[in-house]
């Protein structure tokens, strides 16, 4: 009997392994502008604004990931995003040189800001946060509900995230009358 539970206590301690192995891709994401679709082979090019990997290969059915709603709302597939030269935003799963590509975001028009830099401040009351780039200098963003942050656990938005003060960023944003509204705030790794 007592060899019977350690048996059973075992395998369901294994089972407990592999459903974990299992886990459910998460999506992060990278800004950019669509520079070719392979729709043959399902792989989409990304002129990336951060100089990572463009190549992304499309998500194939039946991968079980976490994608937050609220985001996934403003997205199209990535096998039904036809529109070339478009700036981007592109939600992934992956590392490497080649990543898969789950949906895309369509930015519009611009005019974008792209800027790197260390968190000075992330001010949620406010809705704004500080970087300071690369000269030394201190940007300010307006962040709001449909601002998109890429997080250790994925994707968010409506203020569901936190950077530390000193964390490497790369924000794109919109400009318009002097101020700048952030579309996407990902840490730089």
């Amino acid at each position: 009997m007592r060899l019977l539970s350690r048996a059973v206590l075992f395998a369901t301690c294994f089972s407990l392994a592999v459903s974990i192995a299992k886990a459910q891709q998460m999506i992060h994401a990278v800004s950019g502008t669509v520079t070719t679709i392979h729709a043959k082979i399902q792989m989409t090019d990304i002129q990336t604004d951060d100089d990572s990997p463009g190549s992304f290969e499309w998500t194939k059915s039946g991968v079980s990931m976490t994608f937050d709603k609220n985001v996934s709302a403003d997205t199209v597939a990535a096998d039904k995003f036809t529109t070339l030269q478009a700036h981007v935003i592109v939600y992934y799963y992956g590392v490497g040189d080649i990543r898969t590509l789950v949906a895309v975001h369509d930015v519009g028009a611009g005019p974008f800001v792209n800027s790197v830099g260390k968190i000075v401040k992330l001010d949620r009351r406010a809705h704004q946060l500080t970087i300071q780039n690369s000269k030394g200098g201190e940007e300010t963003f307006a962040i709001d509900a449909k601002t998109v942050a890429d997080t250790e656990t994925g994707v968010v938005t409506n203020f569901k995230f936190d950077f530390n003060k000193g964390v490497q960023v790369h924000v794109l944003a919109t400009q318009s009358n002097g101020s700048q509204t952030a579309l996407l705030i990902a840490p730089i790794i």
